[in-house]
């Protein structure tokens, strides 16, 4: 009655619903499966794509060929573009989404797709024909066959909501928790343990009171995510606004914490450090007198408000009175509280690096149930695997990316080498090449290999191979046309910049920190006329070669050197144990996770470099 599938993919989420497009759109037959079809695509916390970091995964995703940058651009309410006062490697796209056109859009483009196929129920096992995985079972007893299955559970997994001292199971506020999975996957071997997330209230915006707030506008020329000519840049914005808590929020909110679910211990889960809720900050961050609150609209049409900085498992009541006493506030009434919720993961270093789980062959993992948080690691983690599980089925070799090829590649060798113990947030930090980078160069970083995988289309490479030529043709222009002292000076010294005692060739001039190619404009207007014949994008990256060419240079040296370890391939046999010469917590380690290359193997925690001298030693 059912149809044999290539790809199962549980959960519809950031994650699954990249994954089961990567996997279709390279040619297998697909099967979304969900608990519920209304809530494909959910933005479950807040309705925002991008951010420090995170801007520079959704642009990789998009170079590749996945959706999350078309589908935010199609969708958006504002753009920003943060940290533009600081270097190109800290600058990141983040863009205000319409909640419920986002998960519309991700929706409709998944239904035009002719190899994705949907089913509505809850999934509560896999089908094992020994040790071989052959498909999923349903809670109906359905089983459905494929030749590779691709788990994103999010915090479905035994999911428990707390909101005070009420506590009911759940994987999202209204939907039920998922169970049998994970014992399931218990019996079969795999480790797992328990985590926390949490969501602020949403409240009416009628009733909330602008005027006395701090407006925060988008960009006023804002970009957009996709490179593809798909989408266009906004013409109209929504603002957001900005707030703040004080000691009379915080005196409030003190009056819950002896039925707080955090303090009173019936959370076990461990939480993200990096978007703690609001009694946490207060807990914690005695001495601060207030802390910002961000107050971002859900839509175009509706009056929703999503309360951004406020997460909280308090009663409702607590939450409720503590809200009306911000500068804003006062008069607010609350569509529904926030609350925590504390479900299953499992720790990623039982993952391959294409994401694949090492006890059952065909079996990938993406998203939360890895110990990520955030909807931008979770659909590069669904794109991924549904691409490898695609490669896998049709006898291809996966597709990894390395730590200075993207922050895609940055966030697995994290997770499959060093774990999680809590919820686990990309940074810019975390990548040691984060100038090569760049939310400005993923397409050209990364298009060329996601066409070569079948996902990126052949439009899209031949933007970038134009691009490409004209990014060369300006660096060449800058680096042999010259300009004389009598062509610069007067405008030079109106500026009250340093004027040049002689011919210079302009990538000189351009060098110099307080230069940017829009002062070409005023210091040598014949030169930017040539310069404005290239669009800004091109224009920007020759800049920022240009400028930054020293660093990049050091680099891509550091990155070669790192790539000729990642050349020393490990035999998945290697018997680590018997190598007495690494210490015992190497022997361990690396028995345990069973690194693929020496490159891996050195960013394993407690690997030490004697450790991999040992190994080069016994490898030669």
């Amino acid at each position: 009655m059912y149809p044999q599938y290539d790809v199962i993919v549980v959960g519809a989420g950031h994650a699954g619903c990249e994954a089961a497009h990567a996997a279709a759109q390279m040619g297998s037959k697909v099967l979304l499966m969900t608990m519920n079809m209304q809530t494909i695509a959910q933005m479950s916390c807040n309705p925002a794509m991008g951010g420090v970091a995170k801007g520079q995964i959704v642009r990789e995703i998009d170079a590749l060929g996945g959706m999350s940058g078309i589908i935010t651009d199609k969708t958006m309410l504002q753009f920003r573009m943060l940290n533009r006062s600081k270097g190109p490697a800290m600058w990141s796209p983040r863009a205000q989404s319409d909640r419920m056109r986002f998960a519309e859009e991700w929706r409709l483009t998944l239904e035009r797709n002719p190899n994705v196929d949907f089913w509505q129920e809850t999934a509560i096992g896999l089908v094992m024909e020994g040790n071989k995985l052959v498909g999923v079972r349903t809670a109906m007893g359905i089983e459905f066959k494929a030749k590779a299955v691709v788990l994103t559970n999010g915090t479905f997994l035994n999911g428990i909501i707390h909101i005070g001292e009420k506590q009911y199971g759940g994987g999202r506020v209204a939907e039920k928790a998922s169970t049998g999975i994970t014992q399931q996957l218990e019996d079969l071997g795999f480790e797992s343990g328990r985590m926390k997330t949490g969501t602020p209230a949403r409240v009416d915006g009628r009733t909330l009171n602008y005027a006395i707030m701090e407006r925060q506008d988008g960009d006023e020329n804002p970009e957009k995510f996709s490179y593809s000519d798909e989408t266009k840049s906004l013409e109209k914005q929504l603002p957001c606004y900005i707030t703040y808590t004080n000691q009379a929020v915080h005196e409030v909110l003190a009056t819950g914490f002896d039925k707080s679910p955090m303090f009173t211990g019936r959370i076990k889960g461990i939480g993200p450090r990096y978007c703690p809720s609001i009694e946490d900050k207060i807990n914690r961050f005695a001495e601060r007198e207030r802390h910002q609150i961000f107050v971002e609209p859900e839509g175009w049409q509706t009056v929703e408000i999503y309360v951004n900085g406020f997460s909280s498992s308090l009663p409702e009541d607590v939450q409720y009175k503590a809200l009306r006493k911000m500068v804003g506030f006062e008069n607010v009434k609350m569509f529904r509280p926030g609350y925590a919720i504390e479900y299953d993961y499992f720790p990623p270093t039982q993952l391959k690096q294409s994401l694949e789980t090492k006890l059952v062959e065909n079996l990938y993992f993406a998203g939360q149930i890895n110990g990520t948080t955030g909807y931008e690691e979770a659909a590069c983690q669904g794109l991924m695997a549904g691409i490898n599980a695609h490669l896998k089925i049709t006898n291809q070799e996966p597709f990894v990316l390395n730590r200075a090829e993207a922050y895609i590649g940055v966030l697995i060798d994290d997770l499959i080498n060093k774990g999680t113990e809590e919820p686990y947030r990309m940074f810019t930090s975390r990548a040691e090449y984060r100038i090569l980078l760049r939310q400005d160069n993923a397409d050209l970083r990364l298009t060329e290999s996601g066409h070569k995988i079948g996902l990126a289309s052949a439009e899209r490479l031949e933007n970038v191979q134009i691009k490409q030529k004209a990014v060369k043709e300006l660096l060449h222009y800058f680096n042999h046309q010259s300009i004389a002292p009598e062509d610069v000076n007067e405008n030079l010294r109106a500026k009250q910049m340093s004027e040049i005692p002689q011919k210079v060739k302009i990538n000189r001039l351009l060098k110099r920190p307080d230069i940017s190619i829009a002062d070409l404009k005023d210091i040598h207007p014949e030169v930017f006329a040539h310069v404005s014949k290239y669009d800004k994008y091109v224009q920007e990256q020759a800049e920022i070669l240009l400028k930054y060419e020293s660093y990049i240079e050091k680099e891509q040296k550091l990155a070669e050197k790192q790539n000729n370890l990642e050349n020393v391939k490990l035999r998945d046999t290697l018997d680590y144990r018997s190598i007495k010469a690494l210490s015992l917590e190497a022997r361990d380690k690396l028995s345990r996770i069973r690194p693929q290359t020496l490159g891996q193997a050195t960013r394993i925690s407690g690997i030490s470099p004697s450790d991999i001298s040992v190994l080069m030693i016994y490898l030669d």
